[in-house]
């Protein structure tokens, strides 16, 4: 039985996934496959270089660099984030990623990427992260308030666009199994997307775009029907945040995303310390008992 973990984008709420992987990490458990998009897949990366702590430090231990996140980074590069910061100075002088322990990690992985012209998600694997994190700043750039990537000849915006939690991938994948990591609580519903005169204005010349952020809301709430459909039928175990942390979109203050990520943190070890993860990969689709963990 083949099992995938699944990791929703969010920016800086992804550090309540950081916490759920720390955990992982601290128990030395992996899948099969593992799949991110936008800020889940930057962290999945650490996950699986085994850099147990490294998502804490180059989320929060740079919130005071204004070349980190600040709007004189929008005024000078197009960009709230500092992508070139986040993705060459941070992992290759600052906090070194390790490129040779990804490659040597036993779970598969995929990283989603939206082609813009094609208005569909690309996925690329280990491969493209061998000695630079181009892929991973391409996936995390989102629209309006990052410039477009190019990458390999093609026009690239946040992975999340199109696909958000991209636990459709895992299933063309052939995983049976999947854990997926939400960066909001349950019961969220996705609004539709404010800003659409920006957007339309911004991307006129990119139609497929600009119908892809109109019907982004749709998209991810219908993803969150069919994973509760997959919940039902014993395929899917879904991992949330336990309560609402009241915080901005890009939140600065590193007392609420310390809370948060502590949150992702206890959340995962709940699903240990009560046997519910070991359990659910050990019952494989339709009730029989699958392999140990």
């Amino acid at each position: 039985m083949k099992t995938g973990l699944v990791l929703e984008g969010g920016g800086m709420r992804g550090l309540y996934t950081v916490g759920v992987l720390d955990c992982f990490m601290a128990h030395h458990f992996y899948l099969d496959y593992s799949v991110g998009v936008s800020a889940g897949a930057a962290n999945m990366a650490s996950y699986l270089s085994g850099q147990e702590g490294r998502g804490v430090r180059v989320n929060l231990d740079y919130l005071g660099d204004k070349r980190y996140l600040s709007m004189s980074n929008f005024i000078r590069g197009k960009s709230l984030f500092g992508l070139d910061f986040i993705f060459d100075e941070i992992p290759n002088r600052l906090d070194p990623f390790d490129y040779q322990a990804l490659q040597r990690a036993p779970t598969a992985l995929e990283v989603g990427v939206f082609d813009i012209n094609a208005g569909i998600t690309d996925y690329f694997g280990a491969e493209h992260l061998q000695k630079n994190c181009d892929v991973l700043k391409a996936s995390s750039s989102l629209p309006v308030f990052s410039p477009i990537v190019r990458y390999q000849g093609k026009e690239y915006l946040d992975g999340g666009t199109a696909a958000p939690i991209p636990f459709e991938r895992a299933l063309e994948q052939g995983c049976e199994k999947l854990v997926v990591v939400l960066t909001r609580p349950r019961g969220y519903r996705k609004r539709p997307q404010r800003g659409a005169l920006i957007y339309r204005r911004k991307y006129r010349g990119y139609p497929k775009l600009v119908k892809a952020l109109d019907t982004r809301h749709e998209v991810y709430n219908r993803a969150l029907d069919a994973l509760s459909e997959l919940e039902r039928q014993g395929k899917a175990l879904v991992l949330a945040p336990g309560r609402v942390v009241k915080m901005g979109r890009f939140e600065k203050d590193p007392q609420v995303l310390r809370a948060l990520y502590q949150l992702g943190r206890a959340d995962a070890q709940q699903l240990f310390d009560e046997h519910i993860l070991p359990d659910f990969l050990k019952t494989v689709p339709g009730g029989e008992k699958g392999g140990a963990l």
